[in-house]
């Protein structure tokens, strides 16, 4: 039963105080309403004293509601207060290294990633670290750049020139992809995926004498990764090694099995074996497989998924 009466129910809702708008700012964010938390939050912050520690708080909320709205430079400018406010955690790091990759700053983005990762901004590490979100975010030019500098201040940095070597492959220079991933293999002979992008490399110049032992010593180091056996059964196939194409090609797709090269693949070298039907279905298969147009844009391995295969397990 309501003690009140309907009159003083209305009065007493026309009278309750609106929410504050930091809460409204947080609630908004909640429900990844982002850019009007960000109007929320630019409210809330006028009512405080820069530098203090409320200050600093909306500042971090801002500088996040503008990172995942896509207004890089807004995120940048508040998150850098939050930083100097003193929140200096590796989320709002990697935001602000984010940030400054999207708006085109990699200074900025590799002072961020460095502290991020307690490294000397100057130094070849940092540059590396910088690179390597760089190619995750798409900008392979500015990685190219920052991986070159790495690599002057120290030829034997691992993975710099494994990165480097995988952009070459992707700009067509295929010389300078084999001699940096050569390079990285003799710095450390126990990285499967540098003896895979060799072998790819090797393939795109369709030189499968080379291309094959590169591949195999990948598949012995690491046998839990599918893009080498399928590479291998393109080889294989391309030597009328049919036999061996098969063997790999069944192994990639009991990792993968929902590669569409696999199954692709499997399907002409079944027909080559003569078991039509069967390669038929394979193919048909395969075509069911096969990805949106948007998604065949080949690109460096940790980056966008790799064409060949899913992504590696943890130590590659």
């Amino acid at each position: 039963m309501n003690i009140f009466p309907s009159w003083l129910l209305l009065f007493m809702q026309a009278v309750a105080p609106a929410p504050v708008p930091f809460d409204s700012g947080r609630s908004l964010f909640q429900q990844h309403n982002y850019l009007k938390a960000a109007e929320a939050f630019e409210t809330a912050v006028k009512a405080e004293e820069p530098g203090s520690k409320h200050y600093t708080e909306i500042a971090f909320w801002l500088g996040q509601s503008y990172f995942l709205a896509s207004r890089n430079s807004e995120a940048i400018a508040w998150l850098e207060k939050a930083i100097a406010g003193g929140i200096r955690t590796p989320e709002v790091e990697y935001m602000l290294g984010s940030a400054s990759v999207q708006n085109r700053d990699p200074d900025k983005a590799r002072h961020a990633f460095a502290a991020m990762f307690n490294l000397d901004p100057e130094s070849a590490s940092a540059h590396l670290i910088t690179a390597q979100m760089m190619i995750r975010q798409e900008f392979e030019e500015f990685a190219y750049t920052e991986l070159e500098r790495s690599i002057a201040l120290n030829p034997r940095l691992p993975e710099a020139h494994y990165l480097l070597g995988i952009i070459s492959t992707f700009r067509n220079d295929i010389d300078r992809a084999i001699r940096e991933l050569e390079t990285e293999i003799a710095l450390n002979p126990n990285f499967a995926m540098a003896y895979y992008k060799l072998g790819d490399a090797y393939s795109r110049r369709e030189q499968w004498d080379l291309a094959i032992p590169a591949l195999q010593k990948s598949v012995w180091l690491n046998p839990a990764y599918s893009g080498p056996y399928i590479l291998l059964g393109k080889g294989y196939l391309q030597r009328e090694e049919y036999k061996n194409a098969e063997g790999v090609l069944r192994r990639a797709i009991q990792m993968d099995p929902k590669n569409y090269s696999a199954h692709y693949l499997l399907g002409r070298v079944l027909i080559k074996l003569g078991r039509t039907e069967e390669g038929k279905k394979m193919l048909e298969e395969s075509q069911h497989l096969r990805p949106a147009p948007e998604d065949k844009r080949p690109t460096p391995e940790g980056n966008r998924p790799a064409p060949e295969g899913k992504q590696p397990p943890e130590g590659k």
